[in-house]
């Protein structure tokens, strides 16, 4: 899934938003299309094998006869992203007092988080952050301390591993 970040009419009042997420770091993650075609997707899925060795684990697989291998190195590599030195987690305290700084209106101790409780504009890059990064393929109202890491991480600068 790609994000379309272009400043039109229905985008009109959240050109900062916009703005932000094409001067940020994972504008390329974000926009690139990169074309896969389904057959290939199939063949690595169908033959992949979990790798490890130490601290790497890879992922290897067959595609039209070819060794493939992906690691979370040539993911950030393709991807651009430049964030192995960047936070993993943010602390508890940390992330509540950051989301209330970005509007958040439900001050809560669990530690999921509900896009509806932002405004507009909060609400439209958070919902083009979790559908560009995310796991996430049925819900998108909702998120977890560690989305809510990578969003405050985000929104102040900060790279996010």
């Amino acid at each position: 899934m790609i994000a379309i970040l272009e400043k039109s009419d229905p985008a009109q009042g959240f050109e900062q938003i916009i703005n932000f997420l094409i001067g940020s770091y994972i504008h390329h993650a974000l926009t690139v299309n990169l074309h896969v075609y389904i057959s290939c997707i199939k063949q690595f899925w169908n033959t992949d094998v979990v790798k490890r060795s130490g601290d790497v684990t890879r992922l290897q697989a067959l595609v039209d006869m070819k060794k493939s291998v992906i690691s979370e190195e040539v993911v950030r590599e393709i991807l651009q992203l430049n964030d192995a030195e960047g936070i993993i987690c943010l602390p508890n305290d940390e992330i509540f007092a950051s989301l209330a700084r970005m509007g958040y209106e439900k001050p809560s101790i669990k530690l999921t988080f509900y896009k509806a409780f932002f405004l507009t504009q909060w609400k439209f890059f958070i919902h083009t952050i979790l559908h560009s990064l995310s796991a996430e393929r049925t819900s998108w109202n909702e998120f977890s301390s560690a989305m809510a890491s990578a969003l405050i991480c985000l929104s102040s600068g900060q790279r996010f591993n």
